[in-house]
């Protein structure tokens, strides 16, 4: 974690400050720094923690792939938060650690079904700019998934983009959520260094 945001963290006060403190306390163990320098602005972190929690309760696609999806944007924008907190969430939520840990190099481990392995291509191709979805791996999806785990994955995936692209540009750096509840250094992207 850094105190070198871009957008200087606000202090958060008030009933609903209090309130968003203790949630996230008990949630996380500490106050994530996002909710500092999105404090300037309550109506839009409002807007932004109304839609996650919207977004939580959808069920029609595996949530690991969800988990999946997200953090392979994640690590292709370069929001070291998120994967940190990506990574730290699929312990809460009883996910597939192991796999998790590899997101970043996809490509090169052996740990992901054919179907993972597609909806991690999905993710990166939805994430690019512009968008470099093909036809053929739209259709590989919507057989193994049908329309309505497709519709939820590609908003998932939409949702991830916007989040950790506000959390880089905002220069919102990983807390270290993963390593404080002991799971080993998530793995190397190729070619890239990690900010986790």
């Amino acid at each position: 974690m850094t105190d070198d945001t871009r957008v200087p963290k606000a202090e958060i006060a008030g009933l609903y400050g209090a309130v968003l403190k203790k949630a996230t306390k008990k949630m996380l163990g500490e106050v994530p720094e996002p909710l500092g320098v999105m404090w300037h602005n309550r109506p839009v972190l409002r807007a932004s923690m109304t839609l996650g929690r919207k977004a939580n309760k959808w069920n029609k696609c595996d949530r690991n792939l969800k988990s999946y999806a997200h953090m392979a944007v994640a690590s292709l924008v370069g929001c070291a938060f998120c994967l940190d907190l990506g990574y730290f969430q699929t312990r809460n939520e009883g996910l597939d650690e192991a796999k998790a840990r590899e997101v970043p190099r996809w490509r090169e481990s052996d740990v992901f079904t054919p179907l993972e392995r597609d909806v991690l291509e999905y993710a990166e191709a939805m994430s690019q700019t512009p968008p470099t979805v093909t036809d053929e791996l739209s259709a590989r999806l919507l057989k193994q998934l049908g329309a309505p785990a497709m519709i939820e994955l590609t908003s998932w995936i939409a949702m991830a983009n916007q989040a950790t692209r506000t959390n880089a540009a905002l220069g919102i750096e990983a807390q270290g959520f993963a390593a404080a509840c002991g799971l080993p250094p998530l793995a190397q992207r190729s070619g890239a260094t990690s900010r986790a």
